[in-house]
């Protein structure tokens, strides 16, 4: 056992070990006065004298041996409290069993020993707490300087407490004024000494009376309804405020002053916290080899960073983009301090080195994220959707298949249901060649979800481009409607998804509850107005007109597919009474893949449509 010894050339340690063996003396000395009513007998003071010599020595090994002397006290916590109550009653029982092995309790008062124990954690426990208080006090009166601001947290929950402590604690830079919070219930109570002082709408006023100087918003969940009034009551304040993010975009779980940051669109869509089985994640991810291709894009890359998390032995990173595949490498190696990756730089779609790269490390566990993905582009080159989307996800697969793994998770989109355009029709095709896999001894499911804010070719990037140089933000039609979500909340439920794959079957299509979809022309006012301007004053929009393959509105089930509910609230999955035939799929994939080599379009869409019969091409 690795004893934790203090620091003997540090004079703090010599001073705490005097005051505390003063403690063990007076302590037993009160014990032995509380018994006998402050009359002690003569006997007894003769006893108590002989009995000193050994709590001392038995009480200051203890506080030795188990560390009590390497702490900060300035820095007292919980923890040290719930250790000090720990090693007090082993003193006390040690004590205890040494005095009757030694004397028998002959002429010993046993109610001494649970007199001691009380006021030994009493006074050891207030030295401590008064060297905190005493710093603390210090701290804030040589910290109070004229460049302190003074802070006015949103929220009164977990959040907002973790970063209430760090300000009370360090106060050199901020001085926090209170609490706003909507329950009702709140007002008048106190978070570390700090007042609740009403709810949200008495911002303007409570700002005004205490001279706030920023505000920060601490709410772990809230709609996005909620979000938007709390940020237009900040905004009519005219103080500066930051907004804690959702948990799931702090990949530590460390909530600090440090992750406070400016007001992002993804805080408006509301949040509502991600509860994830990490037992379950745990179980197939935690010391395995875990593949991912299309690693270099954004949900790949967010799926290396959550996969991470949960310590796999191997993770190996397969992407057709060189400079993205070695900037999450580095990230990983640099940044997350995990060094166990190995780097395959190629397409899916390469049979030869798929097969090659899976027989090197046979992977247990594969997220499968490469695809082409932007709608216009692939309606003008639709010969790289089936060559990528379609051919390389069938190389990957039966890759897979050959070597053995275990689990295969197909990332997918809600624009495979009931696609009009071809990216849609060959992530449906995927999720076809995917169920006519199930069996094989690997299992295989999908997981079907909708738009992730902040993704590369997303349109929140763009409009900010936009909003930046001025104007106009382009928005294709008023009433076109999409599905959000962040990506760090869609790739952990999609680890999540990975776990729930039925034994030996599979084929689930698992869809992620995206929530209420969002207007394109709605989310383009919140973007101007996040950046402190005004749309239609500051910054026009331009309404263009629906792109090639486009539509209105996305869905994430399709004819013939009901849905049902599992052991997660935010993830459903989809039954089909739809079987798939293997023989027709491998025709019209081997007619997909001439049409491509071909460079034929109209061919492509006319497979794709004998494959699909709910795909709608452009123009029918």
């Amino acid at each position: 056992m690795r004893l934790n010894l203090p620091n003997f050339r540090n004079f703090n340690f010599y001073a705490m070990l005097l005051a505390d063996l003063a403690i063990f003396a007076l302590a037993l000395h009160l014990a032995y006065l509380f018994r006998f009513d402050f009359e002690v007998p003569r006997p007894f003071s003769a006893q108590y004298v002989g009995l000193l010599k050994y709590v001392l020595v038995f009480k200051g090994a203890l506080f030795l041996l188990f560390g009590l002397y390497r702490g900060m006290w300035r820095y007292t916590s919980l923890d040290d409290y719930w250790k000090l109550l720990r090693v007090t009653a082993l003193q006390s029982l040690i004590l205890v069993s040494f005095v009757g092995f030694r004397f028998s309790f002959i002429g010993v008062p046993r109610s001494i020993f649970v007199i001691d124990w009380v006021l030994t954690l009493v006074l050891c426990s207030g030295l401590r707490l008064t060297i905190r208080a005493f710093y603390t006090r210090t701290v804030v009166l040589t910290g109070s300087a004229p460049g302190r601001r003074n802070v006015l947290m949103v929220g009164a929950g977990a959040s907002a407490e973790k970063i209430s402590r760090e300000l009370t604690a360090n106060p050199a830079h901020y001085n926090l004024v209170g609490f706003l919070d909507d329950d009702p219930g709140l007002k008048g109570r106190t978070i570390h000494g700090r007042p609740v002082l009403g709810q949200v709408e008495v911002m303007g006023t409570v700002a005004d009376r205490l001279g706030v100087d920023e505000i920060f918003i601490a709410v772990s969940e809230a709609s996005g309804e909620e979000m938007r009034r709390m940020v237009d009551i900040c905004k009519d304040t005219g103080v500066p405020y930051k907004i804690l993010p959702a948990m799931t975009e702090i990949i530590d779980g460390k909530v600090g002053i440090k992750t406070l940051r400016d007001i992002d669109y993804l805080d408006l869509l509301g949040r509502s916290p991600v509860s994830l089985d990490t037992e379950r994640i745990e179980q197939y991810l935690t010391g395995q080899t875990v593949l991912v291709t299309g690693c270099g894009g954004s949900i790949g890359s967010e799926l290396c960073r959550q996969i991470v998390r949960f310590r796999p032995r191997h993770l190996v990173l397969v992407d057709a983009g060189e400079f993205n595949l070695y900037e999450i490498e580095m990230e990983l190696r640099n940044s997350l301090g995990f060094a166990d990756c190995t780097t395959v730089l190629g397409s899916v779609a390469d049979r030869p080195l798929m097969d090659r790269t899976f027989q090197t490390h046979r992977p247990s566990t594969v997220f499968h994220a490469a695809a082409y993905k932007h709608v216009p582009m692939l309606e003008r080159n639709p010969w790289q959707a089936v060559r990528n989307n379609i051919e390389g996800s069938r190389a990957v697969m039966r890759a897979a298949v050959t070597a053995g793994v275990e689990r295969f998770v197909v990332v997918s989109t809600d624009k495979a249901v009931r696609p009009t355009n071809v990216m849609g029709a060959s992530k449906r095709v995927t999720e076809l060649l995917m169920q006519s896999m199930s069996g094989q001894g690997t299992r295989f499911m999908a997981v079907r979800f909708g738009n992730v804010v902040g993704s590369s070719g997303s349109v929140v990037p763009l409009f900010r481009r936009q909003i930046a140089a001025g104007g106009p933000v382009t928005v294709t039609h008023p009433d076109v409607t999409r599905y959000f979500m962040s990506i760090s909340e869609a790739t952990q439920l999609i680890l999540q998804a990975g776990s729930m794959g039925e034994a030996g079957t599979g084929g689930e299509v698992f869809v992620l509850d995206m929530g209420v979809p969002v207007r394109i022309a709605d989310m383009a006012h919140d973007l101007i107005r996040l950046s402190g301007k005004e749309p239609g004053v500051d910054v026009e929009i331009v309404f263009t007109g629906l792109r090639e393959g486009e539509k209105l509105f996305e869905e994430l089930i399709t004819e013939g597919e009901g849905i049902v509910r599992t052991e997660h609230r935010k993830i459903l999955v989809v039954g089909s009474d739809t079987p798939v035939r293997v023989e027709d799929l491998d025709r019209e994939i081997a007619a997909l893949s001439r049409a491509a080599d071909a460079h034929d379009g109209q061919a492509i869409r006319a497979s794709l449509k004998r494959l699909v019969p709910e795909y709608t091409p452009e123009g029918n």
